[in-house]
This record gives structure tokens, sequence and C-alpha cells, in this order.
């Protein structure tokens, strides 16, 4: 923010006075530090006040000047003067008046408000908002908040969780790399079907890519590098033009982490942000961790919040997410959190926030936790996750060496400068056109579980990045793929092969392609189509 101030100050300022306003003194303090240390002026600092102090234009005289004027954050004891002390005859280029987001009120932009006082003074007046945030009561009839503990633990970072650098994302998760979690896949997909295990109480055991497998990793990743700078910058733009100017970026772990990295970086790149950024964990059919919203709320305004993930699928998790907050606001009264989230693709027509609607190949998606930061996909499971704890992960440190995060992020921040007038463009077209999600997606899977015997749309798997997972994660029964799909599912084909599962050709295929797991799975069983279903 400093930054943005100093790059708005009038050439040549040398005198520059910051002032904070009333109690608001520790950020408009750390903003005149800063400025100082880079504007290259004279930076001055105080703050507004209630208290009236007799002015005397004397140089032995501490209070030589006082502005005064109607006060503008409606106070609770009513309306009534502030003071401005040796604003006036200071021979000041520019003042900076900082107040909060409650203060920013018709009241100071008023023609006898602070800003106009100022005016009269200074010849450059600069605003800087910056946001409140006062927890709310529940609200009336709501039921008492559960008890919890008095603070949650602070954020994991790297380098002891992840292998992402500390300030690229702070994980809301507890640390289960000590447990054992992992099964193989075919018990984890009879447990699953069978309604005897929860998909979220156990780990699939981390597939480790051939030579061959890795090469196209790099493949498509080369290839696709700068359509998926453009998506990051897209729907960034459209995160800081409709959402918050200063989003507090909340990733879906893990997809959903490289991709609030990566918009993090863009916005750091482009605007000079230094957004904050946090991974938690969602569940289907158990919600989103509620002890990460508590943190959130509790160093947060809410409203500020931006959930992100990967792509869409058919949309489960935008419905997940929608009927979770809604839990979270009736248990615990906190409003404000926004039940959408942005993501890169939006193959589904399920959200307003996207950097693209085509279903094309982001590479993360071909990997596990090597591009995610060497971190497991979420666990909840009630031996391991208290109600007072946050859901769990596991931090695999021994797969180092095999680590490609960092190549990933760095590889799409590389082309941010190729793609900046593209992405730019594309956000003010999506601005200005109808965004309102079709369902699409959902309507399809419906359709294709319907036409296939399945009965469970959570068995179909829409879209590149889905259907890798189904490959990599579960009992996969075959992969259907649009006719005539080309390099985008080179690693699908070859997973498919690896697995033994039949590739087949549809027209007319909304998507990219379609995983789908193998209904009614049981080891050693045959399927409808009499062949065996053992993996």
């Amino acid at each position: 923010m400093a930054g943005r101030i100093a790059r708005a100050l009038p050439a040549g300022a040398r005198r520059v006075l910051v002032l904070g306003f009333e109690e608001l003194m520790y950020a408009p303090l750390r903003l005149a530090c800063e400025l100082e240390r880079t504007a290259g002026a004279e930076v001055r600092f105080s703050t507004t006040t209630r208290s009236p102090v007799l002015a005397v234009d004397d140089p032995g005289y501490a209070i030589r000047t006082r502005l005064v004027f109607p006060a503008h954050d409606d106070p609770a004891d009513g309306p009534g003067d502030r003071y401005a002390y040796n604003v006036a005859g200071q021979d000041f280029d520019a003042v900076v008046a900082v107040v909060d987001s409650r203060a920013d009120t018709p009241a100071l932009h008023a023609p006898d408000g602070l800003l106009a006082r100022l005016a009269a003074h200074v010849p450059h007046v600069l605003l800087a908002v910056v946001p409140s945030y006062v927890p709310g009561a529940p609200a009336p009839g709501a039921p008492p908040a559960p008890e919890r503990p008095a603070m949650l633990p602070e954020p994991l970072r790297g380098p002891a969780f992840s292998s992402y650098a500390p300030e690229e994302v702070g994980w809301l998760l507890q640390d289960l790399s000590e447990a054992t979690l992992e099964a193989p896949t075919e018990e984890r997909e009879e447990a699953i079907q069978s309604g005897g295990a929860h998909y979220a109480e156990s780990l699939p055991v981390e597939y480790q890519p051939s030579e061959e497998y890795q090469r196209l990793f790099h493949s498509a990743l080369e290839a696709s590098a700068a359509r998926l700078a453009q998506a990051v910058g897209t729907v960034t733009e459209l995160v800081l033009a409709e959402r918050s100017p200063q989003p507090v970026l909340v990733s879906l772990a893990r997809a959903g982490t490289p991709v609030g990295i990566l918009m993090r970086r863009w916005a750091q790149y482009r605007h000079g942000l230094d957004l904050p950024h946090y991974a938690v964990s969602i569940v289907r059919g158990r919600g989103i961790d509620a002890n990460a919203l508590r943190w959130l709320a509790a160093h947060h305004d809410p409203a500020d919040v931006v959930f992100v993930d990967g792509w869409t699928g058919k949309g489960a998790i935008t419905r997940e997410l929608a009927d979770a907050l809604r839990a979270f606001e009736a248990s615990d009264g906190v409003t404000g959190f926004v039940p959408e989230i942005a993501v890169l693709a939006d193959p589904g027509s399920c959200v307003r926030t996207y950097g693209t609607r085509d279903d094309f190949l982001i590479p993360s998606a071909c990997l596990n936790s090597t591009v995610s930061g060497l971190i497991s996909r979420t666990v909840l499971r009630a031996d391991l996750v208290g109600p007072h704890d946050y859901h769990g992960a596991k931090f695999y440190r021994d797969l180092a060496g095999a680590d490609l995060s960092g190549v990933f992020l760095d590889a799409v921040s590389a082309r941010f400068g190729d793609v900046v007038d593209a992405a730019e463009a594309h956000a003010k077209e999506l601005l200005a056109g109808d965004r309102t999600p079709t369902w699409e997606g959902w309507s399809a899977v419906e359709r294709i579980s319907a036409e296939y015997g399945i009965g469970n749309v959570n068995l179909v798997k829409p879209g590149v990045g889905e259907t890798t997972r189904v490959l990599l994660r579960r009992v996969p029964w075959k992969i259907l793929a649009r006719s005539g799909a080309g390099r985008d599912l080179d690693h699908v084909r070859l997973l498919a092969e690896q697995r033994g599962v039949p590739v087949e050709e549809v027209d007319g295929l909304p998507y990219t392609c379609v995983g789908l797991i193998h209904p009614r799975y049981t080891r050693g069983a045959t399927g409808a189509d009499g062949k065996a279903v053992t993996a």
C-alpha cells in the first residue's frame, strides 16, 4: 500500500504528512515508516483527535495550528467536532489521510469535512482507506456458539510444512505426517462404495510417475504455460474488480493451492499488492473446516475472503461450499463469507469468476503432492481430528527429490509479461458480459450417469482434471474422450494404458473427457459387461 501511495504522490514532494484517524494509529504509522524508507521524502506522522487543545502560533509552543471538522465515523456518542493539529502552515507538499472503511463516509468528503479542510492548507491530499472489521454478535435467535478454544493455532508454513516459501501460503491444517493413513486403492474404493468409510478418512498411496509420464508433464507445462498465465491474470483481475481491492485468497487444499499462489503472484506483479493467502480443507459431504473459518473471521473481514480452486467438474464443491457457509453462519452467527469460488477453468459452467470455461489440461492436475508443495490431500477422521482441531494433511518430505511444485509455478509466472494485454482484455470482456452459471456440466453428468447405468453422479468425474484424479486415486471403469481431443489427453491415455482402462471416444461430449469410477465395486467381482473389475 505504501508503494501505491508513493506512486500517487506529486513529483518532487519533499515533506509529506501521514495523518492517522483517532485510535487508528498503528497501520498509518507503519505506512509512514515504509513511505519514509522508499519515497525519498521527509515523512511526518500525526493523528486526528477528539481532544480540543489551545493552538498558539508561537515558535516555543507545541501546538501551532488547529483544523476543526465534524466527526465522520458515526460515533456512538453522536456528532461533534474533531481536530487535526500542526497541519496548516507546516509547508507540507502532501498529506495522506488514512482512515478505516467504516469512517469513509459522506461526512469525510463533505465541503466542511476533513478532506476539504486539509485541501485548504496542503496542495496535494491523498485518501488511503484500510479495511475495518469488527466481529459481529450472533444473529438474533441464533443458537449459542459452540465451545471452542480461546485461540486457534497459527497457519503452518514452509519449509516446516510444505515446500512452498512461507510467504506464498499459510496452511490452516494440522500436520499428520507421522500418522499411517495410506491404503491400497482397491481397499479404499470398496470401503467408500460400501459405505464403510468416507474418502477423506484415508489417503491413496502416492502415484510415482514413470520417466515417460514425467516427460509428458514437462511437455504439457511448456505447451500450456502461456494459456495458464492468461487464465491466472483474467481470474485475478475479475477478483480485484468485483470482490475486493485487497482480497484475502483462501484456496481449497490442495488443487486450489497452486492457483492461489499464482493469483497472489499476479497481483504482486501487476498491481504491487501483497495479498494474504491461506489453504483450507473442504470435504464433500462433510463441509469446509469450521475452525479454519473461525481463524479467518478473527483475523480478516470475511467479506474480503475469496475462495479459490483449480477447476470445476460438475460443481459438487461449489454446492458444498454454499451449504457449509450457510451452516456456519447459523451455528456461529458470523456473516460476510461469500459462497462463491474463483477458478482457473470452469468447464461445468457453475461459477461466475473464472479464467476460462475451456476444458483443457492444467498440468498441476497431472501429479499429486509433487506439484502441490509435497502436501497430501486433506484428512478428516474422528480419531485424529477433534472438534477444536483443523482438518489434517501429511507433508511428504521424503519426496523432495521429485518435487516439481516450484517448477510449475515459475514456468507459469515467467509468462505473465507475455499475456498482460490478453488477460486484462479478456477480464474486461467478461465483466461486461453475462457470466451466470448454467450448470450445464451437472446436467451432462446426470445424463451420462443414466446412460451408463451408474446411478450415482459422484462416480462420474467430468473434465481433464477430475479424470486425471480418477486414474491416480480411484478404481476407474472407463474413460470417455471427446472425439478428436488432442494433446490435452496424452497423459490420460498413458495412465489409462498403464492401468488397463479402456478409452472410449464419444461424439458431442461437453467436456474434453470424463472419468467413470467403477460402480458397485468389490474386489474380485465382475462388472455389468462381464469383465473383471479388480485393478
